[in-house]
C-alpha cells in the first residue's frame, strides 16, 4: 500500500468527507483517540493528527476508538477488493474469520507464505501484524454483537473469537475505553443501534440476530436485488417485495463454517446499506456472515471513484448517469456459484433456473448438514453441497452428457479439496485453477472471479450480451475489439461490464443463462 498522503487525508478530514470512511483512520495524538474521516468533532490541528491504513495500526500506536463517531461502524476498505496483493488477500480472509478458526499459521498456509513473512509484510504495509489485525476485527465483531443482541457478554466474548472473557474485557477496554456493558448502552443510543424489535436472544439450537451493514453512496442495491431475482433458483432463494411489487429483499440459506444460516437481507430505507436478519447455527459465524453479505451486495465499493472514472468515458457516461452506484452481485458460496454457472452454460436463464431448482429439490435431505425444512411447503432448501452433487447428481441432472460430466467432475474436485476456491486467491490464480478443469472455459473462469472475488477489473470480452450492446452502440463487434476498448476502463472493467449488461436490449439479455 502506498504511504497515506497526509495533506490529502487531512483535507478529507477537515471536510468531514464520508466517502473516505473505512479507507483510512485519523489518529489524534493530542487526545489519544482515532476517528473516521467524517467524525463531527472539531478538526484537530494538522500537527496533532496522523493517518493509519487500519484500525489495528491505530491500536498499535496506543490510540482508542472515538466514542462519538464509532470508526469501526463503517463500510470496509475498497482496497481489499481492488488490490490483489498479499496484504489485500490476507485482509479478505481475516474479515472472513480465518484467524479465529485456523490461527495465523492457517492464514499463512492459505496464502502460501510462512507466518513470519506474512507478519512482516502486513506490519510494513498495514501497520499491524495478523494477530493485531484479527484482534481489531474481533473487537469490531464484539461491538456489533453487543449492539445487536441481548446475549450475555460471556457468550459474546467467545462468539467474537476471544480465547477468554478476561481477554475480551481487556480488549474492549483498550480499544473503546469502556466496559462491554457501557459499550452496549452507548451503541444502542447511537445511529447504528438496533431497535428493540430487531434485537434477539440466542437459544439452545440457533441464534437469531439483526444488524445493519452500511454502504458508500450512491448504492444501487435495487440493481443487485434484481440480478439475484433474475437468477433465483426456485425453492432456494425467496425474493421479498413491498405492497407495490418493488423488490425489497431476499431470503435463503447461506453455508457458514459453523453450519447453514437462514439469512434475510433487505434494503435499508433510511441510509445506503442493507439490514440483515439471520438464524445462525453458532454465534461465531457472525464474522463470516457479515463478510459474505458485504461481498454479496458489494457494500465496500467506492462508488464515487468508480462512477467518476467510468462517467468520464463518452461511451459509458450515459449508462453511469442512468445507474449511479452500480454494484457487483457477489457470491455467498464460491462452490455454489461455480456449479450454478456450469449448469447454466449454453441454455436459457429460465431453463437453468428450472434445472437447478429440480436439483435442489431432488437432493434435499441427502446432506448431513442440511437444515430440516419440516412440513412447511414454503420452507427454503439449501443448495446441495459439492459432496452431495458428486455422489447423487448424475441420477438427477439432465442435459448434454458433456455438461453433466463437467458438473460432476467439478463437484468431485471441490468435495475432495483438489479444487479450492476462496477469497484469499488472486484473480489470476483462481482463473488458472478453473481453466485446468475439464469443461470450464475462460468465460466461466472470469465470470466466477468477478462474482466470487468481487474483482473490479474483469471485462467479459467474449460475452454475447456485452458484444450485442457494444455493437448496438457502434463501439465493437468482436471479443478482440471489446478487449481493446475495455483497456480504457481499467481498473473498473467489471463495473463497465455490468453497465453494458444493464443496457442490453431486454429480449437479448434474457437469452443468456449466466448474465
Amino acid at each position: 500500500m502506498p504511504a497515506l498522503d497526509h495533506d490529502r487525508c487531512y483535507r478529507a478530514l477537515a471536510a468531514r468527507d464520508a466517502r473516505f470512511d473505512g479507507q483510512f483512520i485519523a489518529g489524534v495524538h493530542s487526545t489519544g483517540i482515532y476517528c473516521r474521516p467524517s467524525c463531527p468533532a472539531a478538526t484537530p490541528k494538522p500537527g496533532n493528527v496522523r493517518f493509519y491504513p487500519t484500525a489495528a495500526a491505530a491500536h498499535e500506536a496506543g490510540l482508542r476508538a472515538c466514542k462519538r463517531c464509532q470508526p469501526d461502524a463503517v463500510p470496509g476498505n475498497p482496497d481489499w477488493n481492488l488490490r490483489d496483493d498479499l496484504a489485500a488477500r490476507a485482509m479478505r480472509l481475516i474479515t472472513d474469520g480465518v484467524v479465529e478458526r485456523e490461527g495465523v499459521p492457517g492464514l499463512a498456509r492459505r496464502l502460501g507464505y510462512s507466518s513470519r513473512h506474512l507478519t512482516r509484510v502486513l506490519s510494513d504495509e498495514l501497520g499491524a501484524g495478523p494477530l493485531a489485525l484479527a484482534r481489531a476485527h474481533r473487537a469490531e465483531s464484539a461491538r456489533t454483537l453487543l449492539a445487536a443482541t441481548d446475549l450475555p457478554a460471556g457468550q459474546i466474548a467467545f462468539a467474537a473469537g476471544f480465547a477468554s472473557i478476561r481477554q475480551f474485557n481487556e480488549t474492549v477496554r483498550t480499544v473503546y475505553r469502556s466496559s462491554p456493558i457501557e459499550l452496549r448502552d452507548r451503541a444502542r443510543r447511537g445511529r447504528d443501534a438496533a431497535s428493540a424489535a430487531e434485537r434477539a436472544v440466542g437459544g439452545h439450537d440457533a441464534t437469531r440476530l439483526s444488524l445493519r451493514l452500511a454502504a458508500r453512496p450512491p448504492f444501487d442495491g435495487a440493481g443487485v436485488l434484481q440480478y439475484i431475482a433474475d437468477h433465483a433458483v426456485p425453492g432456494v432463494e425467496r425474493m421479498l417485495a413491498d405492497e407495490e411489487g418493488r423488490l425489497r429483499g431476499v431470503e435463503r440459506w447461506v453455508p457458514l463454517p459453523g453450519g447453514p444460516a437462514l439469512v434475510h437481507v433487505e434494503l435499508d430505507d433510511e441510509r445506503p446499506g442493507v439490514r440483515v436478519s439471520a438464524q445462525l447455527a453458532t454465534l461465531s459465524d457472525l464474522s463470516p456472515l457479515t463478510a459474505r453479505v458485504r461481498r454479496w451486495f458489494d457494500l465496500d465499493a467506492d462508488a464515487v471513484a468508480i462512477d467518476g472514472a467510468l462517467g468520464d468515458d463518452a461511451l459509458l457516461a450515459p449508462l453511469v448517469a442512468a445507474v449511479p452506484g452500480i454494484r457487483i452481485p457477489g457470491a455467498v458460496d464460491p462452490a455454489e456459484t461455480l456449479l450454478r454457472t456450469i449448469v447454466g452454460q449454453q441454455i436459457s436463464l429460465s431453463a437453468a433456473r428450472t434445472v437447478l431448482g429440480r436439483l435442489a429439490a431432488d437432493l434435499a435431505g441427502l446432506d448431513g448438514r442440511a437444515p430440516v425444512g419440516g412440513a412447511d411447503e414454503d420452507a427454503l432448501l439449501p443448495f446441495p453441497s459439492p459432496a452431495v452433487i458428486a455422489e447423487h447428481g448424475a441420477r438427477v441432472l439432465r442435459g448434454p452428457a458433456s455438461r453433466v460430466r463437467t458438473v460432476i467432475g467439478t463437484a468431485e474436485a471441490l468435495a475432495s479439496g483438489e479444487l479450492v476456491l476462496d477469497v484469499g486467491l488472486r484473480a489470476a490464480d483462481l482463473r488458472e485453477r478453473l481453466v485446468r478443469m475439464p469443461g470450464i472455459g475462460p468465460w466461466t473462469a472470469d465470470y466466477v472471479a468477478l462474482r466470487v472475488l468481487g474483482s473490479p477489473d474483469v471485462l467479459l470480452a467474449s460475452d454475447l450480451v456485452l458484444l450485442r450492446t457494444l455493437d448496438a452502440l457502434g463501439a465493437a463487434r468482436s471479443p478482440r475489439e471489446a478487449a481493446a476498448l475495455g483497456e480504457r476502463w481499467a481498473p473498473w472493467r467489471s463495473y463497465a461490464t455490468l453497465h453494458l449488461w444493464r443496457a442490453a436490449p431486454p429480449a437479448r439479455a434474457r437469452s443468456s443463462a449466466a448474465r
